[in-house]
């Protein structure tokens, strides 16, 4: 990964507020489940408190819609400059917010990153070149649904229980009607909590628990088969800035979500690997898939390698595919380096022999 931390700050745009502001206000301003506003002390901001996240104030806990921001800010990690990449997806991901501030030596305040920013400069990533099924099986919890005409109350226990952003909306055939989102129901978990009576109805007004589910879902949902390259589900999620693609079987059944935090996922497990640099020359796109595959395979493989501490791969292919040429080396923590040279007019026959080496 060549991208720099430094080169993400964002420093225009953020969404600041002040201490004594309440946590509707703030929520109002929000835009997405992971979004944050930025609390500061001060008429001229000068003091950096924490910030403001729909999680932590609805699915945490549940705090009246007049609560002070003061009394419920809530205290992020802290990026630097120097931090690389993949750490800061993994604080991304271990805090449940994709908006970070950033902070220098001495510890002023520079600007926030944001996850969609950092992925979208990352999006040609050779890890995200790989079928979106394979994500699917490292998935630690199976996929999360809702029926449309279950109760709002039945669907904030499940973003409970959980402790997920998203739920998948289907019918009683299990096809797919939409995506609920615990941002979509921040007007719903601000309102003020009235003793529950007999019936739905309470003065004329109708009370919110037992509205349906299909009545706040989001029926315009991105889709895409398990047979689709992650990479792509990324550019979706990218361009059309949304938050999740859900992938279906050919019934329409869905059978996953791919959510900005499986990428943030594969950024930060790329913290704990050894470095691995991958070149490649006159490949078409075609073959980039298959030299993504092969850099998941390698960065799983190397670690049982322990004198190994670094690779790198160099792939390249002669003008019209006629010949492919793979050198790949392997560097010890002292010595020379292990050089592996292959080439062929197949690009898979000659990465499987460099497997197979």
């Amino acid at each position: 990964m060549q991208t720099k931390t430094s080169t993400l700050i964002k420093t225009e745009n953020i969404i600041k507020i002040g201490s004594e502001e309440t946590l509707v206000s703030a929520l109002s301003k929000l835009g997405s489940a992971h979004d944050a506003a930025f609390v500061f002390t001060g008429t001229k901001q000068e003091e950096f408190l924490g910030l403001i996240n729909p999680y932590f104030c609805l699915i945490r806990s549940s705090l009246p819609a007049n609560t002070k921001v003061s009394h419920c800010v809530f205290h992020p990690p802290k990026l630097y400059v120097n931090f690389p990449i993949a750490k800061v997806a993994r604080l991304m991901n271990d805090s449940k917010v994709h908006y970070l501030p950033v902070f220098d030596k001495l510890n002023r305040f520079l600007g926030i990153i944001s996850a969609r920013r950092m992925l979208a400069a990352l999006q040609s990533e050779p890890i995200f070149k790989i079928k979106i099924k394979e994500v699917l099986k490292a998935k630690r919890l199976g996929l999360v649904t809702v029926f449309e005409d279950d109760t709002i109350a039945t669907a904030v226990n499940l973003f409970k229980q959980y402790r997920i952003s998203k739920l998948v909306v289907v019918n009683h055939e299990k096809k797919l009607r939409g995506v609920l989102s615990y941002y979509d129901l921040i007007s719903f978990l601000m309102m003020p909590r009235e003793k529950e009576q007999r019936g739905e109805r309470r003065g004329g007004k109708v009370n919110l628990n037992f509205q349906k589910v299909k009545n706040f879902a989001k029926t315009l949902v991105l889709t895409l088969s398990p047979e689709n390259m992650l990479y792509e589900a990324l550019q979706m999620i990218i361009e059309k800035k949304i938050g999740s693609v859900v992938i279906v079987d050919n019934l329409r059944h869905p059978i996953g979500i791919i959510t900005s935090r499986d990428f943030l996922s594969l950024l930060a497990r790329s913290h704990d690997d050894k470095k691995i640099d991958v070149s490649t020359k006159n490949l078409s796109q075609s073959n980039h898939k298959a030299v993504g595959n092969f850099f998941n395979y390698l960065r799983q493989n190397i670690k049982k390698l322990p004198d190994t501490v670094k690779a790198r791969l160099f792939v390249q292919e002669e003008k019209g595919g006629n010949l492919f040429k793979v050198v790949l080396s392997l560097f010890p923590k002292k010595g020379r380096p292990v050089v592996i040279k292959r080439e062929g007019k197949d690009l898979n026959k000659v990465l499987g022999e460099i497997k197979k080496k």
